[in-house]
């Protein structure tokens, strides 16, 4: 490893992970790749060394392994060169839950909730200790609107959006950036073993995974807390932000509705 700052990108073999990884090499970052294809991550370290001049160290993990994410973990908490944690690594099984194993919910679970929450852990006491570092979630749009075959993966999204406002809100006043990044539809190969063809879906709504992560980060730089790449409107995130903020604070009356006519 060199003296210079390092991004780790987790789901870094392929698509929005690839991507990443090689926008912060180009930024100057080392890296460190991760993912469960050894033989992609070596393909594409040596594109990246050889395009960018940096230094690239691979990581095979399966994520939805305890003993895959402690490896992770034990990076992210013992080098102090870590300055960027991309938690992208993600799944998606998108069919009605009668019809999915218990399984495939669980293998949900684990990947975009457990080990995002584990490496997120992991890596807080060094950028709290340095208040310096970067953590980048990769959520869904599907976060905030499930259908009947997404109810998991709209969960595990949904989690992922709240765990992180409210990692901004701990973090508001240190050196430490956190961004929630919400892509639509992007051509990458969750869709392969997801239930939903790419096939199937609108061509007009793909984003390709260049124009995500490139505005996604565009976003980052203008110091959007929550990025919505495709989304043009920006005021219709903030209303649903006011509503949302609105609603809770209208559940802080400590007595039943009146349309309940309770007592």
């Amino acid at each position: 490893m060199s003296d210079r700052k390092i991004a780790v990108v987790t789901g870094a073999s392929s698509g929005i992970g690839a991507v990443y990884a090689d926008r912060f090499a180009k930024r100057g970052y080392d890296l460190v790749i991760v993912a469960r294809r050894l033989d992609r991550l070596e393909a594409l370290a040596e594109k990246i060394k050889k395009a960018h001049g940096v230094t690239v160290q691979t990581l095979q993990a399966d994520l939805e392994k305890d003993s895959d994410v402690v490896k992770v973990e034990h990076l992210l908490s013992t080098n102090p060169a870590v300055r960027v944690l991309v938690n992208n690594a993600g799944l998606a099984r998108l069919k009605p839950l009668e019809q999915s194993t218990l399984a495939e919910s669980l293998s949900q679970i684990s990947l975009n909730i457990v080990a995002l929450t584990r490496l997120t852990h992991a890596v807080l006491p060094a950028f709290r200790k340095l208040n310096e570092g970067v953590i980048i979630n990769v959520a869904s749009v599907l976060g905030i609107h499930a259908w009947s075959a997404s109810s998991v993966y709209s969960g595990t999204k949904g989690f992922v959006l709240n765990f992180t406002r409210g990692l901004q809100q701990e973090l508001a006043e240190t050196g430490i950036k956190v961004q929630l990044v919400n892509p639509a539809t992007t051509a990458t190969e969750i869709w392969d073993n997801s239930g939903i063809p790419i096939t199937a879906l609108n061509p007009e709504s793909v984003m390709t995974t260049e124009n995500m992560v490139d505005a996604a980060l565009a976003g980052f730089d203008m110091g959007e807390a929550v990025t919505w790449p495709s989304v043009a409107d920006f005021s219709l995130w903030e209303t649903y932000d006011e509503a949302r903020g609105k609603l809770f604070a209208a559940t802080q009356t400590g007595k039943p509705a009146p349309r309940y006519k309770v007592g």
